[in-house]
């Protein structure tokens, strides 16, 4: 199979929550915040890239793992059915960073984007939450084998940062893994290490998903069940 062939048929196989959840998402909240003639709609806009899409893409990377109606076949493939999953994560990060790049586009080219941000450093702001849910989401469902498991604990870690966002930037520590510091961040001096802190963390979700993938028999045991 040509390469072109393989990564079109892993966007077929990613599934609609992975591909449809990240654009709907985006669009009504562009929607929105073009109907908003109030001072703050290029706030909105720039606080829906740090919360809605890294929501969306987590969403859909939760439900990757799963999805196959035959894993045992996958199983028995020369290429190893954890590398197959690792693409079609990569196809939904890539389409969630691309709808963000349209985005960021936006806001530059109506001069909405925010002076204290950088074009290229303030691409952390979409950047470091969405890997971090993604990798995330590729753990749960690695560890779950269920796409509703684990697209619940993506939504349970998003509403939880959002309710008790001041008890998470009370402490250093849990400050660095706060996921919306761009716009509900309350020390500024910290924003630099906390997205570096989540993209780490994304790195390490994603290395743990990929060894509990590595074990075959969990996901023959996910199949039985």
């Amino acid at each position: 199979m040509r390469p072109i062939d393989l990564w079109r048929y892993e966007v077929r196989r990613a599934g609609w929550a992975a591909l449809l959840t990240p654009p709907v998402a985006t669009a009504a909240l562009v929607l929105i915040s073009l109907f908003d003639s109030s001072p703050t709609a290029d706030r909105n806009l720039v606080a829906a890239l740090e919360m809605a899409l890294p929501l969306a893409t987590g969403i859909g990377a939760a439900s990757l793992v799963g999805r196959d109606p035959a894993a045992e076949l996958q199983l028995t493939m020369p290429t190893a059915y954890r590398s197959t999953l690792l693409r079609r994560l990569v196809v939904t990060l890539g389409w969630a960073a691309l709808l963000a790049v349209l985005v960021v586009g936006i806001l530059v080219a109506t001069d909405s984007w925010p002076q204290s941000r950088g074009i290229a450093s303030g691409q952390l702001v979409w950047l470091a939450p969405t890997l971090c849910l993604g990798g995330l989401g590729f753990l749960a469902g690695a560890a779950f084998r269920s796409p509703a498991a684990a697209g619940g604990l993506i939504s349970t870690v998003w509403i939880v940062q959002q309710v008790f966002s001041g008890l998470v930037q009370d402490n250093y520590w849990t400050r660095l893994l706060y996921l919306f510091a761009t716009t509900r961040g309350a020390v500024p001096d910290d924003w630099t290490a906390n997205r570096l802190t989540l993209m780490a963390t994304a790195l390490a979700f994603g290395a743990v998903g990929w060894l509990v993938l590595g074990r075959a028999e969990r996901l023959l045991r996910g199949e039985a069940e």
